[in-house]
């Protein structure tokens, strides 16, 4: 093997990368190391061409258990199965970065592969995987207008640290990945605990100027064993470019009559004046003599051309397809309790953007297992987003979620999780499913806006309601011309513009995520675009209030009521049972939901019912209880012995009621007042230096005894006690 090696310093830990170690046979692959975390990226071509009308760029994510030392939880399936939710946002996080730089116009299948060979469980393997995707790209035959990379940037401590790792990351105000170059940006994901706008701004800063070291690394293996780029043939590309001209002056002058001559108000109506154009196109080209199956060429590239005129309307007239301003946001509406027996549940739309997020509450042990490479615990707090397709009009097969109804789920639970209230103040699990009724820019801001609406309505004492917005941007080819639009929608996500969503509260940022399909973005379009963010969250904000202003103080009666109680964790055993026995008799019992023990020694019980829930608390806590003196109990009488009782008070535990304390006269025989099975109210007046309980039935009210005996005294006196200890 011809092994090379090349290293740099970045951020004070080695980025190694090695090539011509492992698949060779790829047209480009290399693996990169950080830490102990090392990750392989392979890209391959196809030699054929697809007759799809995009470019067929597929990316993947392997994690690997063996990478973080562990096998599968699962009992009976022990393989890596379908990827996990994190893998999927990772691939997806890649893709989004790497796609914007190659030519649209490539129909040759393109596939990425980024596999996890190893974990060190402080550095992101997904950040190296896109460092080494944009370096195995490099240093391939695939043509591809790299390289870029990417950094983290977290903020400790009023800091600036870069690449943190997963424990800095948690004490972080803010969690930013930032790909691309020193100049421009791509593609960010981000968190924040309510981030200012204005360190936000300064972390894109810092993370462009500290980007370096990366793109250094992979100019210089491209230097060393880069290929030579094939050259792709697109004959037919280029006549379907000649005959696109030919009749782009006839498609737009159609495009100002049919779309900017009276703006259409509603996406319906764009698509009828899509289909209108598309017919008209082809009978122009019919009176031209142009063959059928050219003409499907030039019908195929009306987008294009549609795309760049309503840019082109952006930037030379400040002119939008709806006849909306620059900055303006479309009509909202907002409301909550729109479904009857449900935890809480609120209805939000933005223009032609319709959400219906519902929020259900579960006991302790309803939160979501972990079991991946990375993460591994539970998730007390969901957002799972569903998209179905007559959202936009269409019909096609409905199968479970795909990369963007993960991708826009998690990002929604990202910008909500901040708020949520700790587990020992609300126990609760929380589940908002938000359902996309109808879609026509940003859903999942969308989503955001109402999963807080939800949230809300259910009771749940979130810390400050959170929404969302997408920017888009119109745009030259060269981004020497530019500018900022607000609430993006349809049309204005073509060529040339981004998806820069914005989620947060009145106090800052609590989420980022931002793609494009430009070559990058200045940092002068950043910061227009966090502060457009900033103006449009706040009136979102402000009218999602008057919706509901503030957080509904109790529960809905349909929610499951939680009632907590700390136990000593020594008797956690008593309340379980062997096997489970007892804790399974007490939810059986008294018809509870659930029953949640913690280590700590805290039980939840989580019950619709409150009287079941009073049952299994007081259950537990007769389980649980320690005698006190002075308390009065209710008891069983277990033996009767020459000298007293002995009375159980609590499971497992009982005390010696002595012939002296059984009543309020002098007692010759203990058998005349109990016998064994009896209940008797005793007091517990003492507890000696053995830990032997004493209890006297005398001085707890409510016990009834037999008629005094002629010529007894009134009282017991003391008797002396047996010349043998007794035990009990």
């Amino acid at each position: 093997m011809n092994i090379k090696t090349f290293t740099k310093e970045w951020g004070g830990r080695t980025l190694k990368a090695e090539v011509g170690r492992y698949a060779g046979h790829a047209n480009g692959s290399c693996t990169l190391q950080y830490g102990e975390t090392v990750v392989l990226a392979t890209a391959c071509m196809s030699s054929q061409t697809r007759d799809v009308d995009f470019l067929p760029l597929s990316v993947e994510y392997e994690e690997r258990l063996y990478a973080a030392g562990r096998i599968k939880g699962s009992r009976f399936i022990k393989k890596e199965g379908r990827p996990t939710d994190e893998a999927v946002l990772s691939g997806r996080f890649i893709d989004r970065a790497i796609r914007p730089l190659f030519d649209a116009r490539v129909r040759n299948e393109i596939q990425v592969v980024i596999t996890v060979l190893a974990f060190d469980g402080e550095n992101d393997p997904d950040q190296l995987g896109l460092i080494a995707a944009s370096c195995a790209l490099m240093i391939s035959d695939i043509p591809w207008n790299g390289p870029i990379a990417v950094n983290r940037v977290g903020q400790i401590d009023g800091a600036f640290v870069l690449n943190p790792t997963y424990a800095q990351r948690e004490q972080s105000l803010l969690d930013l990945a930032v790909a691309g170059t020193e100049e421009r940006v791509i593609m960010v994901e981000a968190a924040g605990k309510e981030a200012s706008e204005e360190l936000t701004i300064e972390a894109f800063a810092f993370a462009q100027a500290n980007i370096k070291p990366a793109l250094d690394l992979i100019l210089e293996i491209e230097k060393t064993v880069g290929r030579k780029k094939i050259v792709i043939e697109m004959a037919d590309l280029n006549e379907r470019t000649a005959l696109i001209e030919s009749v782009r002056p006839f498609v737009i002058s159609r495009i100002e009559e049919l779309f900017f001559a009276v703006p259409q108000a509603s996406k319906i109506e764009r698509v009828t004046a899509k289909a209108k154009l598309k017919k008209e196109t082809e009978a122009e080209l019919i009176t031209r003599g142009i063959e059928n199956d050219k003409i499907k060429m030039v019908t195929l590239g009306l987008d294009e051309i549609l795309d760049n005129e309503v840019t082109r309307h952006i930037l030379e007239k400040d002119h939008r397809v709806d006849g909306r301003a620059l900055d303006e946001v479309r009509p909202l509406f907002a409301e909550v309790a729109v479904l009857p027996r449900v935890h809480g549940s609120g209805h939000f739309m933005r223009g032609e953007t319709q959400v219906l997020s519902v929020v259900t509450l579960g006991a302790p042990g309803d939160e979501q297992t972990l079991d991946g490479m990375e993460v591994v615990g539970t998730r007390r707090f969901m957002h799972h987003y569903n998209f179905p397709p007559f959202s936009v009009g269409e019909a096609k097969p409905m199968r479970g979620p795909g990369r963007r109804e993960i991708g826009h789920g998690a990002l929604a639970e990202k910008a909500l999780d901040p708020m949520m209230p700790s587990k020992e103040d609300f126990p609760y699990a929380i589940r908002v499913v938000s359902e996309v009724f109808s879609s026509n820019g940003s859903s999942s801001m969308g989503s955001v806006c109402g999963a807080s609406l939800a949230l809300m309505d259910a009771g749940v004492p979130i810390k400050e309601p959170i929404a969302g917005i997408a920017i888009g941007l119109a745009s030259t080819p060269d981004m020497k011309k530019w500018k900022v639009i607000t609430d993006l929608q349809d049309l204005e996500d073509g060529n040339g513009g981004m998806d820069f969503k914005i989620a947060g509260s009145k106090n800052g940022i609590t989420a980022i995520q931002l793609d494009t399909k430009t070559i990058g973005l200045t940092h002068d379009i950043l910061v227009e675009a966090i502060m457009r963010g900033k103006t449009a969250r706040l009136t979102i904000l402000q009218m999602m209030l008057t919706a509901i202003p503030a957080v509904r103080a109790d529960l809905s009666p349909n929610a499951p009521r939680i009632v907590k109680i700390m136990i000593n964790p020594d008797k956690i055993r008593d309340v379980i049972g062997p096997g489970g026995k007892m804790i399974n008799e007490i939810i059986k019992t008294t018809g509870v939901s659930a029953i949640d023990i913690e280590d700590s020694g805290l039980v939840m019980i989580t019950s619709v019912n409150a009287e079941a829930g009073k049952k299994a608390l007081d259950w537990v806590k007769m389980l649980t209880a320690e005698p006190e003196i002075g308390t009065i109990y209710d008891g069983t009488v277990t033996r009767v012995m020459d000298f007293g009782a002995f009375v159980e008070i609590m499971p497992k535990k009982e005390g010696l009621v002595h012939v002296s304390e059984m009543a309020p006269y002098r007692v010759e025989r203990v058998s005349d007042i109990v016998k064994v099975g009896d209940k008797v109210k005793v007091k517990l007046f003492e507890v000696d230096s053995m830990g032997r309980i004493n209890l006297s039935m005398k001085q707890a009210p409510g016990n009834v005894y037999p008629e005094k005996p002629a010529g007894g005294s009134e009282d017991s006196s003391p008797r002396r006690p047996p010349k043998k200890p007794f035990h009990h």
